[in-house]
């Protein structure tokens, strides 16, 4: 069992990541803010306890593969991956810049520690699929664990991996939904209901799970449950609030591929700020 020392340890890796989203995407003029605020709970506990990683040896041979599928969130996975040691913070700011290695979407021959590049949104799930399948063909341990958004499920390519896994039993696999419920257009459920995710999935041989994507303890418990599972591939459909930790934005789908200006990043991170204090207080 997780100590709560370590809970508030992830808790405080994942607001420094929310602070450093918000610097990296004010510096940039673009982006995408909601998901990756969202999102940020659940990769501090990837990268500061989940994955089996080496920061300082991004190709290990024995590491866990992390897909991200919603290649547009990225802000929030170099971030981890920066305040996890894999290159300077400061690098950060370099977000979208002309030459930069962390570009709009990822690029795996840029930056090390990327498994895949992704940026067409429905691929990510077929290609943990190939992982997943390569590494018991080839006897490994590791497991692969592939992030994909909510609103990508309209796309008919996750569903043909989403089949090949729960036929081939591919227990290795974990895949992590991002339910904000909203994306570019409005809220999923306007644009094309999604709804009834976790019976559809089970329907296709699935083990499914499902979690506030804010607590930490219920993900990394679902991750471990992930594991116990023999018999088929597990999904984590992790609910969370999209722009989470700056109240005037959270839910609202038109800060999906919005940056802040500097005038707003300077009030959001204002506002982080005394969420850190809040945090705290709680731990106390």
């Amino acid at each position: 069992m997780i100590s709560e020392q370590k809970i508030k340890d992830i808790e405080g890796k994942a607001l420094g990541i929310r602070k450093t989203i918000v610097e990296m995407l004010t510096a940039a003029g673009s982006g995408h803010t909601a998901g990756p605020l969202g999102m940020a709970d659940i990769f501090a506990a990837l990268y500061f306890h989940i994955l089996n990683h080496d920061p300082h040896n991004s190709e290990w041979a024995e590491r866990d593969r992390l897909m991200l599928s919603n290649g547009h969130i990225v802000p929030v996975r170099y971030a981890a991956m920066a305040h996890a040691g894999y290159f300077p913070l400061e690098e950060c700011l370099t977000l979208r810049k002309f030459g930069s290695r962390l570009q709009g979407h990822p690029e795996r021959l840029r930056l090390p520690g990327l498994e895949t590049t992704s940026g067409p949104l429905g691929s990510g799930l077929s290609q943990a699929v190939g992982y997943a399948l390569g590494a018991r063909m080839d006897e490994r341990t590791f497991r692969v664990y592939c992030i994909m958004s909510d609103g990508e499920q309209d796309a008919g390519n996750v569903w043909e991996g989403a089949m090949f896994a729960g036929t081939y039993k591919l227990n290795n696999l974990t895949a992590i939904m991002d339910r904000n419920n909203i994306q570019i257009d409005g809220h999923t459920e306007d644009v094309m209901p999604l709804e009834d995710l976790r019976r559809k999935y089970e329907a296709f041989n699935w083990h499914v799970l499902e979690v506030d994507g804010h607590n930490i303890a219920a993900v990394i418990s679902a991750v471990e449950q992930a594991k116990a599972i023999y018999e088929k591939p597990t999904l984590i459909i992790a609910h969370t609030i999209p722009g989470k930790g700056i109240k005037e934005i959270e839910f609202d789908y038109r800060w999906h591929g919005k940056p802040p200006t500097k005038e707003e990043g300077k009030k959001f991170l204002n506002e982080l700020r005394t969420m850190s204090g809040t945090i705290e207080s709680e731990h106390q």
